[in-house]
């Protein structure tokens, strides 16, 4: 299993982060300050760190270089409009970061990324009867393969990393797509459409007023 270190003092927002990073497969531990979680990588070895620029007794940046010489790489947290801030952290050597306060499938979706990026990503996910194989992008229904489109493939991922949780047109579009959701056309419906269709999904992926899409189970 993927582990995943989180490194924020702010404890509402680590437990929030860890709720969902768990929700979406992912095994956490939690440290709330810099001191904790030097120490904690010293001893035990991570897939991933997401780490909070101001922390205390050792700042974000101070961990990142501890991080980097055992090679586990980083996603900074910052505060929103921390421009300068960003800049530094990805200069000395963070793979991404993300602003808080964020959403949580923009979230997933930048873990996703970064983890690929160094081949760490969890190859097999499913639901009821269907697995899926990131390795091999390939999808199957009660052992038999499923032919679906590299959109559809996606849209499919994005809804079982992000189970149980309302996602909005917008980031729908924009973790599938990418580019800006303009609020007028029906690419998102349509897709959504057409998988529900091919996986039986009718039931478990229900529309959502005025919002999007959510994938219940």
């Amino acid at each position: 299993m993927i582990k995943i270190l989180i490194v924020e003092d702010e404890e509402p927002i680590a437990n929030l982060i860890r709720m969902n990073l768990v929700k979406a497969g992912y095994q956490c531990e939690i440290a709330s300050d810099g001191e904790m979680a030097a120490d904690i990588i010293a001893e035990r070895t991570f897939d991933l760190m997401l780490l909070d620029i101001m922390l205390p007794k050792l700042n974000g940046y101070e961990v990142l270089e501890y991080a980097k010489e055992i090679g586990i790489p980083v996603i900074f947290l910052t505060a929103m409009g921390e421009t300068q801030q960003k800049v530094k952290g990805l200069k000395l050597g963070a793979e991404d970061y993300i602003a808080k306060p964020f959403d949580i499938a923009e979230l997933l979706a930048r873990v996703e990324t970064v983890l690929r990026r160094y081949k760490k990503t969890q190859r097999h996910l499913g639901f009821l009867d269907i697995e899926i194989d990131t390795d091999s992008h390939t999808v199957t229904q009660g052992g038999h393969p499923v032919d679906l489109t590299m959109k559809e493939y996606e849209l499919l991922l994005l809804f079982v990393r992000n189970k149980n949780r309302a996602l909005y047109r917008e980031t729908i579009y924009e973790n599938v797509w990418g580019g800006e959701y303009n609020g007028t056309g029906r690419t998102v419906d349509l897709h959504v459409q057409r998988l529900k269709k091919k996986l039986g999904l009718e039931d478990h992926i229900v529309a959502i007023y005025k919002v999007g899409y959510r994938l219940v189970i």
